[in-house]
């Protein structure tokens, strides 16, 4: 799997296919810097968060949420420790 981008919070993963995968992590941050200790589950909500908006304005205005159930995920991101912190998404061109 090709790592596409690393930040502060979340790993971005590029199928290749037009789709992407993106896995929230337990990391904290302040000012920018990653800091080392880490907020047990902190991923897994944010990433709750983030898909109950996605779905709550789905029919305002499109996103590019394709799934964040394991099963439709690649094999690789199909494991217990990615459960409810995984989403697949469309690579879309970002707008700046």
């Amino acid at each position: 799997m090709k790592k596409y981008a690393s930040g502060k919070v979340r790993e971005v993963y590029d199928l290749e296919d037009g789709r992407m995968v993106i896995v929230t992590t337990d990391r904290i941050s302040a000012f920018d810097v990653i800091l080392p200790t880490m907020i047990t589950d902190k991923g897994k909500v944010l990433n709750a968060l983030a898909n109950f908006w996605f779905d709550y304005t789905k029919d305002i205005v499109k996103n590019h949420m394709i799934s964040s159930d394991l099963k439709d995920m690649p094999v690789e991101f199909q494991k217990p420790e990615f459960e409810g912190r995984t989403i697949l998404v469309k690579k879309l061109k970002m707008i700046p």
